[in-house]
Parts: structure tokens; sequence; C-alpha cells
């Protein structure tokens, strides 16, 4: 049976909380991405994405040159165990309506990222339309 580790992506860009808001979409454009893991050191401290930095961020009034990162980036971000099942990961985005899920390994360290895309291509149809399903209807 397939893990996770099978089909994520590894050698995942991450961006300091420290950073700019503009390094963070610098950085976006550069490896053409919209989510970037943002890691204190070695340590997962959260998620920023292109949204964050135009809704969170410039919408509200930032300067993308000297607004950090941690002003506008997700805390509380969804993690799975690299060894989990492709099940439980699809489980995980049906449940919480989500594209994505960092990969840690045993000692909690980013070791990848999984995407509903990387699900679907190894999925059954019926699980890939189950999650998109679910995706698909309006939030909580």
């Amino acid at each position: 049976m397939k893990t996770v580790k099978d089909v994520m992506t590894r050698g995942v860009e991450v961006i300091d909380p420290h950073s700019t808001l503009k390094q963070a979409a610098e950085k976006m454009r550069r490896f053409n991405v919209g989510p970037v893991p943002v890691c204190d050191g070695d340590k997962l401290v959260g998620m920023v994405t292109d949204r964050d930095i135009v809704v969170r961020g410039i919408a509200m009034g930032h300067d993308p040159n000297t607004s950090m990162v941690s002003s506008v980036m997700t805390e509380d971000v969804e993690l799975i165990h690299h060894e989990a099942s492709l099940d439980e990961a699809a489980d995980m985005m049906k449940d919480r309506q989500i594209r994505r899920l960092l990969v840690v390994d045993d000692h909690q360290n980013l070791v990848g990222i999984v995407s509903l895309g990387d699900l679907s291509r190894e999925a059954s149809d019926t699980t890939a339309a189950r999650i998109l399903e679910r995706l698909s209807e309006p939030s909580r």
C-alpha cells in the first residue's frame, strides 16, 4: 500500500517568519507556488499563501516591503505523518476542506507537502471525486 511519502513533493521551499511579504511573493513567483511553509530554523511555525499576502496583508494596509510573513501567515496548519496512508490524507483533506497537507516525520520535521493533485494521480477515481465533491461545498 502506498503512503504519503510515496507521492509527496520533497525538498519544499520554506520561508522565515521574519521575511517580508515582498520576499515571500518573490519566492512564490520564482518557484511558481502559492503556499510556502514558514519555518523558524528547523521548526515549522505556519504557512503563508499568495492569498494571505493579498487579503490579510495588502488589503489590510500592510506594506509588503516592511511587513513580515508572521503578520499574515496561518499558524495552525494541518500536518500528516509521512507514513500515513493515502486514504488518511484524502480523508483529512475532505473533512477539513483543504487541498494540501504539510508532511512531517517522527520528529515533526517538515519532509514534504502532499496536494490533492498528488493524491488524485494515485487514488481511485471515486476517492478523488469524493474529495473534490467535499472541497466544492461552501465553507462551514
